[in-house]
């Protein structure tokens, strides 16, 4: 079987969606005092027709340490990272993004996954996902 070649209009309409598409990828200069995160979202309203994210709200936020859901009417899914002072350091939207691809951000970012959502957080994980500022010394005391 043979294809006609693709149009040029065409092309960069694909291009443009597979770009669209990519999984995010942190920036780690914004994020430094990473220490929390939530998930907005409007909760059943945008979960029905967003299986994945769905999935991930209901089935894997309990299974991780410092990741919690908030309900907020109307919102589009988005993790919402936080530093020690609960202060906004980036908004990710979820709404394109599979389960795995989710769950692979999340463990990237250093959130600690418990097997079962009642299982203990081990002492060194406490304060997971927080990480020392470059070049500070090791607090262990604190």
């Amino acid at each position: 079987m043979h294809l006609p070649p693709l149009s040029l209009p065409l092309l960069l309409l694909l291009a443009a969606l597979a770009a669209a598409t990519t999984t995010f990828r942190p920036d780690w200069n914004r994020l430094q005092g990473l220490a929390r995160a939530r998930v907005e979202t409007c909760g059943g309203c945008q979960l029905n027709r967003l299986k994945e994210v769905k999935a991930f709200v209901t089935q894997d936020i309990p299974l991780y340490h410092n990741l919690v859901m908030k309900h907020l009417p109307g919102a589009d899914p988005e993790l919402v990272l936080l530093g020690h002072r609960f202060e906004e350091l980036e908004r990710i939207p979820l709404s394109d993004m599979t389960r795995e691809e989710i769950n692979a951000l999340v463990q990237e970012l250093g959130f600690y996954r418990k097997a079962a959502p009642e299982d203990p957080v081990p002492p060194e994980y406490m304060r997971a996902p927080a990480r020392p500022a470059e070049g500070a010394p090791d607090r262990a005391d604190l």
